[in-house]
């Protein structure tokens, strides 16, 4: 087979009647050889020089390319570390556009591209055999794009992982289980929205590589925070079913999600790659063109800058990583229907070279004028552990973002510690419009949450005042020491009956706040079964029945408290208004008041109060609208509430699971640690 030219555009692999067409980006490199595989792609059939070069895109026509040949690349260049080259054709490299992969990073040292002996010089065995290769796909059919859209003001994410949602789910067929099929069985589904989920957002499902010392451990990346495939689903979560792809079950469990009427949100992960720091593998674009991909350090252009703790950053300077993003983005929206993103680490994104964070930035530029991507569902996470990295509140209008600020101040307030007063609370509570109130930008754009992937469950929350993190192979140095959490009298699992009912009461307070708070509400998979981690704020790297939701063993009542907020939440309008409460009320509005205990608005010095964490919620409608209030009590003690006129009913108790609306008189007295709900 010989190549012909071909063209610089679309970069990737490009079927079509005339053969296939390979374009990449690589404008340091010297020459690109097309390599072709078997169908196993461990055996090197033939090796073809790409015969142009256009704008450093190099390309060429392979006239009998059709889908399934496997290939990948060998880059020629300078090996020139300490000025930002490290090519090394010994080494075969993935396309950055492969949607599909075949074969997995095993650790072994026979992936890096430098001398493990002497990494200032290339190593020069040849790894062709069991390199990452891409697999050409046949087109999808185009979907049409935002199939589903919910009212940002009905939000409600649920943030989960594809293998530990069904992984030991009774209702799926075992050979199902953990996978993006078991994720679309009808049992799955069924429970998410009876409880009033509305958009799920899957952790990261982007084809990975595990860190070498975890492969060393036995371990894996088990939240898949290291992404080498930007297009292509990760093949563990495939049930492997004949005649179907990852890319093929992916767009099906799409398709079901959106048969509900719920939204998809994928977590991305483009702020670094699976590649690591100097001494890491050489898998795809550090032997492509690393000098363009990756923020170098302007002191010795052989490290990497690494604002993201993970080794390194993509430079979203340049204009081909910012396209590199946005076409992958575009393929997740048009071939495989996800309707919004979860960027993980989100500051990089905006940084610019000397590391500068920039709300101007050409990533937000690209994404807000894209025809195809500009309403789907951007959510950051806002910071990134760099100088200058936390940036809650700072992404431009459209955007979500991760509130951390929320999810403190609520732990910190409910659970006894100090340093949160009712002024504190009150912001998080209304949607934290010190953060989030310029530019025009919504109530909706903070994304609270008590607990996420990354920390203790709600369970643990309350069960562990310490983390307990040895099962991750690194002593229990690794995860936050600061979870404002409370064990509320004994260390982890216990049979104390005192000690499991504060602690359900906690977690039914915590949830209430969370769900009934104006702003987009995220649940963590798990927290409405009840489900552990044995205290372990950090299984990142826990692939096994630690993560996994223990559906046999779940709390059905608590399920049935979330259910019930959830209700509750789509009834009280005022709770979740997409509008910011006006400091002076205008007439004929519904009007917000936050009271004492003993029923007259809160003073300027009532809200600094350290001794007290009790304050009543009202909102007031013109009539015929009824009026909500919300009676907080984070106190160990119980207080006694003066009511505002009007005959109110209690609809939910926190401190109760039974669902009876309760008549409420002149005055109530709400048990510690407890939050109720009343309506006129």
């Amino acid at each position: 087979m010989s190549l012909r030219p071909g063209w610089p555009s679309p970069l990737g692999a490009t079927p079509g009647p005339d053969g296939t067409n390979f374009a990449l980006v690589a404008p340091n490199a010297t020459a690109v050889e097309l390599c072709l595989f078997d169908s196993t792609g461990q055996n090197e059939q033939q090796r073809l020089k790409l015969p142009a070069c256009t704008d450093g895109v190099w390309h060429g026509q392979l006239p009998n390319g059709r889908p399934g040949l496997v290939y990948g690349f060998r880059v020629h260049g300078p090996w020139a570390p300490h000025e930002g080259h490290r090519y090394n054709p010994a080494k075969l490299v993935l396309d950055p556009y492969a949607r599909e992969i075949v074969g997995r990073y095993d650790g072994s040292d026979i992936f890096q591209g430098h001398d493990p002996k002497q990494p200032d010089r290339p190593d020069r065995r040849d790894n062709g055999a069991v390199a990452l290769k891409a697999r050409i796909a046949a087109p999808l059919p185009p979907m049409a794009p935002l199939r589903t859209r919910v009212d940002p003001r009905d939000r409600v994410l649920y943030e989960l992982h594809v293998r530990g949602q069904t992984r030991l789910h009774p209702a799926v067929p075992p050979e199902l289980q953990g996978s993006f099929a078991g994720l679309a069985e009808p049992a799955v589904l069924d429970h998410l929205q009876s409880l009033g989920v509305t958009t799920l957002s899957l952790l990261p499902v982007q084809h990975r590589a595990d860190e070498e010392r975890l492969l060393k451990m036995g371990l894996s990346n088990y939240w898949g925070y290291t992404t080498i495939g930007w297009f292509a689903p990760e093949a563990r979560y495939w049930s492997g079913r004949p005649g179907t792809t990852p890319a093929d079950e992916f767009r099906a469990m799409a398709d079901a999600i959106h048969a509900r009427g719920m939204e998809l949100v994928i977590d991305v992960v483009y702020n670094h790659s699976a590649e690591t720091d100097e001494l890491g593998p050489t898998l795809s674009m550090r032997g492509i063109d690393n000098a363009l991909y990756y923020h170098l350090r302007p002191d010795d252009r052989a490290l990497y800058e690494n604002w993201t703790g993970c080794g390194n950053c993509l430079d979203f300077s340049q204009p081909r990583v910012v396209q590199l993003a946005m076409d992958s983005l575009r393929h997740w929206v048009t071939a495989l229907g996800v309707d919004g993103f979860r960027f993980d680490l989100a500051t990089v994104l905006a940084r610019r070279q000397g590391g500068a964070f920039d709300p101007r930035a050409p990533f937000f530029a690209a994404a807000a004028q894209d025809p195809v991507l500009a309403n789907a569902l951007w959510i950051a996470e806002p910071w990134d552990i760099g100088t200058g990295g936390w940036r809650v509140g700072e992404f431009p209008p459209g955007w979500l973002e991760w509130n951390d600020r929320y999810r403190d101040t609520l732990r910190a307030f409910w659970l006894q510690h100090d340093g949160v007063d009712r002024g504190e609370f009150a912001r998080r509570f209304t949607a934290s419009s010190d953060r989030f109130q310029h530019d025009g930008r919504a109530p909706t754009a903070s994304v609270n949450f008590i607990t996420a992937h990354d920390g203790f469950t709600l369970r643990d929350l309350v069960s562990y005042n310490d983390k307990h993190n040895e099962a991750n192979g690194e002593h229990n140095r690794d995860g936050t020491s600061r979870n404002f959490s409370r064990n509320c009298g004994a260390e982890g699992e216990t049979d104390d009956a005192g000690v499991l009912a504060e602690r359900g009461k906690l977690q039914r307070a915590l949830l209430a706040t969370l769900l009934l708070s104006q702003g987009t509400p995220m649940l963590l998979a798990g927290n409405e079964i009840g489900q552990t981690q044995q205290g372990n704020n950090n299984a990142y790297c826990q692939d096994g029945p630690l993560t996994w939701l223990d559906w046999i063993r779940a709390d059905g009542s608590l399920t049935e408290f979330v259910r019930r907020v959830l209700a509750l939440r789509r009834e009280a309008e005022p709770l979740r208004s997409g509008h910011w409460w006006p400091a002076t009320p205008v007439a004929g509005d519904p009007v917000l008041r936050w009271r004492t205990p003993e029923g007259h608005d809160l003073r300027p010095d009532d809200w600094q109060r350290g001794d007290s964490r009790a304050l009543a919620i009202l909102f007031e409608a013109p009539a015929p609208a009824p009026g909500w209030l919300v009676l907080v009590n984070a106190q160990p003690e119980p207080v006694r509430f003066a009511l505002p006129p009007g005959g109110w009913t209690r609809r939910l108790a926190s401190d109760s699971t039974d669902p009876a609306p309760c008549p409420l008189g002149d005055e109530a007295t709400v048990p510690p640690s407890s939050l109720w709900v009343a309506r006129t």
